[in-house]
């Protein structure tokens, strides 16, 4: 018995923007994504690949077509489902980190549990700071943090809720080589170890080839999907 993909997109078409303005962002996007792999989705600036990812987190609606995740399928769901879906099945990485500013590291990973109503919330957040080498850094705030810390503080806020799927937009976009290389690390060893679904958006074709996967998007469409090389995730 095969087992479903993580991700199906069927179709898929979104279209943003007003009036004479409205631009045709995805373009029939027909994709399959397995479990437990790592996907790399690379393309030119405006292509619509960080487009892509949102849709596939269910933070951007298609306008038409099925998107298909961890076997639901999102268009159907309410707003309040979806952020339940997301909560359950999908950890976001961020470029820009997203944190709380008036929130300390803990209370910052404690928060998607503490939404799902989990009384172990605050237990499982300081684990998983100390899983991503922040044990010593629970009671900062995020203006207390460097890049880098803050980076690691969405990647345990990411990774607290076990999630089936790992979204990452541009992760190292705003760190210098060196804590961007760790930042990598972290994903990857997590991924590896957690048998998490990885789908990461970048401009840096070192990282999109550590991916299992690399699919290409162009103008809203997939002009190139390479084949898994390894046949396993990275």
């Amino acid at each position: 018995m095969t087992k479903s993909p993580a991700i199906t997109l069927k179709d898929v078409h979104l279209t943003l923007g007003e009036g004479a303005g409205r631009v045709h962002i995805l373009k029939g996007i027909d994709l399959e994504i397995e479990k437990g792999t790592s996907v790399g989705l690379v393309g030119p600036s405006g292509s619509g690949k960080s487009t892509l990812l949102m849709v596939m987190a269910g933070l951007e609606r298609a306008d038409a077509g099925a998107v298909i995740v961890a076997g639901s399928e999102l268009g159907p769901l309410s707003e309040d489902q979806l952020a339940q879906f997301r909560g359950r099945n999908v950890g976001i990485i961020f470029q820009s980190f997203h944190l709380v500013p008036n929130m300390t590291a803990l209370e910052n990973v404690a928060v998607p549990l503490e939404l799902a109503g989990d009384p172990a919330a605050f237990d499982k957040a300081r684990a998983e700071l100390e899983a991503v080498g922040l044990g010593h850094r629970l009671s900062h705030y995020p203006a207390q943090l460097s890049g880098g810390e803050q980076q690691r503080v969405a990647v345990a806020r990411a990774l607290v809720v076990e999630p089936e799927i790992l979204i990452a937009d541009e992760p190292t976009g705003n760190l210098d080589d060196d804590t961007g290389a760790q930042i990598v690390e972290l994903m990857f060893a997590a991924q590896k170890a957690r048998k998490t679904t990885l789908v990461l958006v970048t401009h840096d074709p070192g990282l999109a080839a550590r991916c299992a996967r690399m699919i290409r998007v162009r103008s809203g469409e997939i002009e190139e999907a390479v084949a898994d090389r390894t046949g396993v995730s990275a």
